[in-house]
C-alpha cells in the first residue's frame, strides 16, 4: 500500500467516530449503556441531527428525478403536491440538463455555473465569469483537486492554520507535501496576524520548503472566528509580497452569528476593492451546499472560483476535472438552488424564508447556550462563535488525568473525549486532531443537536465533566 495513504489521518472520522458507530450498533442490538442515543457532534452534518431540509429545494430535487410529473397532463396532480415555482424551476433545469442520470459538462452544467457567477456578482458587487467556476463533488473535492495542481514536488509547502480542518493535513500527506503551520491566537478570539504568517513562511524557507499557497478558513473551522476586512487586506498583501496563491475556504459564509459586529466579507470582494494594482492576484475560493442553512451534506455539491490564473493553468484544471467525468448532477442542482433560492414574490418565498430563518436563529441561540455551558465548566474556557458550526473550548486537565491518558496510550484530550463518549453517547473531536499549541488540550463540538434535545445534551456533558474532574483530581 502507498505509505502516504497510511500516513494520512482524518480525526473527524477517526477513532472516536469509529467507536461511536460501534456503540450505535450495540444499542440497536439491545446493548446496555448509560444513555439511549449517540449524539454525533464530531462533524458538521446538520440533517444527521434532524435539521429539516428546505422544502423548495427538496421539491425541485424530487421533480427532476421523476420528470413524468412535469408533463402537462399531470400538472393538476403535481400542483396538489408541489409549489408552482418548484415545478417551473425543475422544468427549466431539465431543459438545460436533459436527464439527471446523464453525465454533465466536466466543469459543471453551464446554466448552473452562470447562476453561480450571478450569485457571486450580487454578493460582492464585482462581476464573475462562469468560465472561471468549477462545480465540484462538495468543496472538499475542489480543495483536493487544487492542492493536487499546486504540489509539484515533495518540498512544496502549503500554509495551514492551527487549529485547522484535517482535510488539509490529510490531503497533503497523500500528496507528500509539507504542511506549513501558522497559529491562530486563542487569547485574541482566534485572531490572525500577518507577523505570524511571515514567521511561519520564513521558518519554512529556512528549512528548504518551497511555500506555494496559503489556506485561510473564513469563517473558521474549528474556531468559528470571522475575519475583518482590514485583516483580509493584510493577508492579500502578504500573499502578493511572498508570491503565494490564496486558497479561501468560505463554506460557512452564511453561518454568521454577529452580522453587525463581524459580517462576512469574501476575499474576492476585498481583493477587487483594492484596485488595479492587484490585477493578476492568484486566488481560489470555495463554497458548499453542506453548510449554511441548507445542510445537504450527503448530496455532495460545491464550487470553486479561480481568480488571476493563467489560461494554461485553467486548461490543466479542466483536464484533471474531466478525468472524473463530472460532479454528481443532483449535487449541482442543489448548488443552483443555494445560489438562486426563491425570491420575494415567488410562491415558495414565504415558506422558504420561514424555514431558513428558523434554522438560522436557532443556531445562534444554540451556539450561545453551548458557549455559556462550556465556560461554566471547571477548567474550561471557550471563545464565542462568530460563525461556522463549532465551538473549540480549551480544557485544563489535572496531572492525574494526563498520566491516566499516557497509560491508556492516548493524547489527554482524546482520553477525555473517549470517556465522554462512553459515559454520555456524545461524540466530539479531540483538539489534537486539528493541531493546537503544545501543552494545551481542546475539543471541537458542533452546536447542531436540535432544540428539543439541547438541554438534555448540555446537562449530560455538565454531569460527566464534574465527575471526570473529581475522579482525576490531583
Amino acid at each position: 500500500m502507498n505509505p502516504r495513504v497510511r500516513k494520512a489521518e482524518y480525526a473527524v472520522r477517526g477513532e472516536l467516530a469509529i467507536r461511536s458507530e460501534k456503540i450505535k450498533v450495540e444499542l440497536a442490538n439491545g446493548g446496555s449503556f448509560p444513555f439511549q442515543r449517540v449524539v454525533g457532534c464530531n462533524i458538521g452534518n446538520p440533517q444527521a441531527l434532524d435539521q429539516k431540509p428546505i422544502t423548495f429545494f427538496r421539491q425541485v430535487a424530487s421533480l427532476v428525478e421523476y420528470p413524468d410529473l412535469l408533463k402537462d397532463e399531470n400538472r393538476e396532480i403535481a400542483l396538489k403536491l408541489y409549489a408552482s415555482d418548484a415545478i417551473d424551476r425543475a422544468k427549466l433545469l431539465l431543459a438545460n440538463i436533459g436527464s439527471v442520470g446523464a453525465y454533465s459538462h466536466s466543469q459543471g452544467i453551464p446554466l448552473i455555473r452562470e447562476n453561480v457567477a450571478q450569485f457571486i456578482s450580487d454578493r460582492d458587487g464585482f462581476p464573475a465569469d462562469p468560465s472561471k467556476i468549477f462545480l465540484t463533488q462538495g468543496a472538499s473535492a475542489g480543495v483536493q483537486l487544487t492542492l493536487q495542481m499546486i504540489v509539484e514536488h515533495p518540498d512544496v509547502g502549503i500554509m495551514i492554520p492551527i487549529p485547522q480542518y484535517p482535510l488539509y493535513t490529510a490531503t497533503l500527506a497523500v500528496l507528500d507535501a509539507k504542511p506549513v503551520p501558522y497559529y491562530l491566537d486563542e487569547s485574541k478570539a482566534w485572531g490572525l496576524t500577518t507577523e505570524e504568517l511571515q514567521r511561519s513562511y520564513d521558518e519554512a524557507a529556512k528549512s528548504g520548503v518551497d511555500t506555494r499557497a496559503l489556506v485561510i478558513i473564513n469563517p473558521g473551522n474549528p474556531t468559528g472566528q470571522c475575519l475583518s476586512e482590514e485583516n483580509m487586506r493584510e493577508i492579500i498583501e502578504f500573499c502578493r509580497k511572498n508570491r503565494v496563491i490564496l486558497l479561501a475556504d468560505e463554506v460557512y459564509q452564511t453561518n454568521i452569528y454577529q452580522p453587525e459586529q463581524r459580517p462576512f466579507h469574501s476575499f474576492k470582494k476585498v481583493l477587487k476593492s483594492m484596485g488595479p494594482a492587484y490585477e493578476g492576484f492568484e486566488m481560489i475560493s470555495y463554497h458548499s451546499i453542506s453548510k449554511g442553512m441548507i445542510g445537504e451534506c450527503g448530496r455532495r455539491g460545491g464550487y470553486f472560483e479561480c481568480e488571476g490564473l493563467d489560461q494554461s493553468i485553467m486548461d490543466e484544471i479542466y483536464k484533471i476535472s474531466s478525468i472524473s467525468l463530472c460532479p454528481n448532477v443532483q449535487g449541482q442542482i442543489m448548488v443552483d438552488l443555494m445560489v438562486n433560492p426563491p425570491k420575494k414574490g415567488d410562491p415558495s418565498y414565504g415558506l422558504y424564508k420561514q424555514e431558513y430563518d428558523a434554522i438560522y436563529f436557532s443556531l445562534i441561540k444554540r451556539a450561545k447556550k453551548l458557549e455559556e455551558m462550556f465556560n461554566s465548566l471547571e477548567g474550561c474556557t471557550c471563545n464565542s462563535a462568530d460563525g461556522a458550526m463549532y465551538l473549540f473550548p480549551q480544557i485544563r486537565l489535572s496531572k492525574k488525568a494526563v498520566a491516566a491518558a499516557e497509560v491508556a496510550g492516548k493524547a489527554p484530550d482524546q482520553f477525555y473525549c473517549m470517556a465522554l463518549l462512553e459515559a454520555t453517547g456524545v461524540c466530539m473531536v479531540a483538539g489534537s486532531g486539528f493541531g493546537q499549541v503544545e501543552g494545551t488540550a481542546h475539543f471541537r463540538s458542533t452546536f447542531l443537536p436540535q432544540p428539543e434535545l439541547f438541554d438534555e445534551f448540555c446537562a449530560g456533558i455538565t454531569k460527566f465533566h464534574a465527575g471526570f474532574m473529581d475522579k482525576y483530581r490531583d
